[in-house]
């Protein structure tokens, strides 16, 4: 039998806790970003969707009625499919039993976009539009985050008048199986142009701003603060150290215990960025991964056969210009 010093013992303990405090990037250590070549392209477009359902890739939505582009990942090929029904964007989508939901969007132009009282589901499966459940009562707005969770949609947040006014902190969830909302404890602060992920029987909401046209404050007003909602006990609590690099409009996507953020917008740049955050959610503590090729904001990640992907999106500050190209975070070979 091996026997370990005291001070070896307390060496491995160390080597042990940073490696997990870092796990993420050890894991990617071969990890590239790789903006990749393809048949066909899709329409550009930002504030809109990016959701996978059965193997294909979805972009949705956006400023201005256009097409559905699908992807294909084995082939990396680009087609195209049904238009909506009306303009709908500055939402963050979901797949649920084989289709993708639009819920909390807008529709019209800058600065008053009005908030869509109804949801709007696009089923892959028949390349078709239809209209779903109403949005509750007297809380209509738009530029939410929202995400399922055991048969349950949660959305948080958002805006009521476009990019001018009517921050809101509401939180309500929608029950698929009784088609009943009901209103659950405020946010700890209102904020639109935001993103949300369930991880580990918990709900994160991170960065977004309160977007305030009415005092000429459209991108200034960052929030910086990661705010947690514990499913098991109901109550929200907010993360010790917030997003490193304060901005909205961002993407992000749970693997494993590990929250991954990136693109967004806010008043100090005029590039979309391109930074790459990692929150490890038992630790609390950030840590960095590679740079995408291209700042974006207004899009989703999408995790697929342990590779990442992020396409279209804004390369800068604001509504140009829109982008038709996708990237690939994996460990093959670039050539």
């Amino acid at each position: 039998m091996i026997r370990l010093s005291r001070l070896s013992k307390i060496l491995v303990l160390s080597l042990f806790t940073l490696f997990c405090q870092q796990g993420i990037a050890q894991s990617f250590d071969n990890y590239k970003w790789e903006t990749l070549a393809c048949t066909g392209e899709p329409a550009a477009r930002h504030e809109a969707a990016f959701a996978e359902v059965g193997g294909k890739f979805y972009l949705l939505g956006g400023r201005r009625i256009q097409e559905v582009s699908i992807f294909n990942p084995e082939t990396n090929t680009w087609t195209s499919g049904a238009k909506p029904p009306i303009e709908l964007h500055h939402f963050q989508s979901f797949s649920y039993k084989g289709k993708i939901y639009i819920v909390g969007a807008a529709t019209g132009q800058f600065p008053h976009e009005t908030p869509v009282a109804t949801a709007y589901v696009y089923d892959p499966a028949k390349d078709s539009w239809e209209k779903g459940f109403s949005m509750p009562e007297n809380r209509l707005r738009s530029s939410t985050t929202t995400n399922v969770y055991k048969d349950k949609l949660y959305i948080s947040g958002g805006i009521i008048d476009g990019h001018w006014d009517g921050h809101v902190s509401w939180f309500d969830v929608y029950d698929f199986k009784t088609g009943k909302w009901d209103k659950l404890t405020d946010t700890p602060r209102a904020r639109d142009h935001a993103t949300s992920v369930v991880c580990k029987e918990k709900l994160y909401v991170l960065g977004g701003r309160v977007s305030s046209g009415a005092i000429d404050k459209v991108f200034e007003l960052t929030i910086p603060e990661v705010d947690m909602f514990d499913f098991k006990t109901g109550q929200w609590s907010t993360f010790a150290n917030p997003v490193p690099t304060q901005r909205a409009g961002i993407a992000s996507i749970c693997i494993g215990d590990k929250i991954l953020v990136t693109g967004g917008e806010n008043a100090d740049q005029l590039l979309a960025h391109n930074e790459v955050e990692v929150l490890d959610t038992k630790t609390g503590i950030w840590s960095t991964l590679p740079s995408l090729e291209r700042g974006r904001h207004g899009t989703q990640f999408i995790w697929y056969k342990k590779e990442l992907y992020i396409a279209s999106g804004c390369g800068q500050r604001g509504g140009e210009p829109e982008l038709k190209s996708i990237e690939r975070f994996s460990d093959k070979t670039i050539k």
